[in-house]
């Protein structure tokens, strides 16, 4: 019993919930032996669904509740009257223990405030942050913020360095990820204080970080750095950027193939070509965006993602849990509290 992790769900959080919430953890169900689910939600419609489901039934247990959080929730409206939710009480049973982590396809304001609140911040974190594997030419990298803290001092950015790190180390398998601040240029004189002073931190920081420097927005798809550091305004920018340019890659490949007798004749040469391409632009492959730096696990699914995307969501609390990703956490911001006691004597 001690190799069982247990993992809550909010069930109806998502577009498209609770279906592809069920179909998700029947997907992800095969690659994760060892995983319950507390399911929380309407015990009315899941019923149903995990009857047609029993894979998942058998590994699930239904907590009753037919409040939700909807996507037009303030955060602030939703933490204090939305206590009996089931996104709210997901994140109870983990702050209970009675889960290792929880994962919710709902409302990311409400999310974010609601687990700040209920689960604190790790010790040494004054804020969390919201972070994304982003996929690059060779491989992929880890960015955040990417929305949580629309603007971030240096001791906040630098918090946001250590977290990225361990991702990158310890559940990326990256021996030795090199870390960069995203700036408006590389040279040092570049960019507002806040950047400029955390640049100096890390950069003479007795953690044992391979601190790169300042990279631009070029380098995310370079894939320069493994860690990518920013303030929450810019990181969101730059990732609906990034998506908005993937989409339009997209239509314009699909409209040049399909828009002429050769583009037709090309397209199916270049199937299996195509369908590569297909793969590795596909967004549900990268769901789940962790919320760093919280005492306990939160992993944010896109709210119109599909089955397949909301079980990439779900590995990723668990890749989260079974790496101790937290506990590592507080051993390097130890180290980094003691390289700023040190260099401050």
């Amino acid at each position: 019993m001690s190799n069982v992790m247990t993992l809550a769900i909010d069930a109806m959080g998502g577009d498209d919930a609770p279906d592809m919430v069920v179909k998700g953890l029947s997907i992800c169900k095969t690659k994760l032996p060892g995983v319950r689910f507390l399911l929380v939600g309407d015990e009315r419609q899941l019923e149903p669904l995990l009857t047609q489901y029993p894979d998942v039934k058998a590994i699930s247990t239904v907590i009753h509740t037919d409040e939700v959080v909807t996507n037009d929730d303030k955060p602030a409206v939703a933490l204090r009257n939305r206590r009996n939710s089931s996104m709210r009480l997901a994140i109870n049973a983990v702050k209970k223990g009675e889960a290792a982590g929880i994962v919710s396809a709902g409302n990311t304001g409400a999310l974010m405030a609601m687990a700040k609140f209920v689960l604190r911040t790790l010790p040494g974190i004054d804020r969390p942050a919201i972070a994304t594997y982003l996929p690059h030419r060779t491989g992929g990298s880890v960015m955040l913020d990417l929305g949580a803290n629309v603007e971030c001092d240096a001791d906040n950015l630098t918090q946001f360095a250590v977290m990225g790190e361990v991702y990158a180390r310890n559940v990326l398998g990256l021996a030795k990820p090199k870390v960069g601040i995203l700036n408006i240029g590389e040279e040092d004189l570049k960019g507002n204080d806040s950047v400029k002073q955390a640049h100096a931190i890390l950069r003479n920081t007795k953690l044992n970080i391979d601190f790169y420097g300042f990279v631009e927005g070029d380098d995310i798809g370079l894939g320069t750095v493994d860690v990518i550091v920013t303030d929450g305004f810019t990181g969101n920018v730059a990732l609906k950027t990034i998506e908005g340019t993937a989409q339009l890659l997209g239509f314009f490949l699909k409209d040049a193939l399909t828009g002429s007798f050769l583009g037709k004749l090309g397209a199916t040469i270049a199937k299996p070509a195509l369908m590569n391409f297909k793969k590795k632009m596909d967004p549900r492959r990268y769901n789940g965006a962790m919320f760093l730096g919280l005492n306990g696990i939160c992993v944010k699914s896109h709210g119109g993602t599909d089955a397949l995307g909301f079980a990439n969501a779900v590995q990723v609390a668990h890749d989260l849990v079974h790496h101790g990703f937290n506990d590592l956490i507080k051993e390097d911001l130890e180290r980094l509290m003691d390289a700023h006691s040190g260099n401050d004597s």
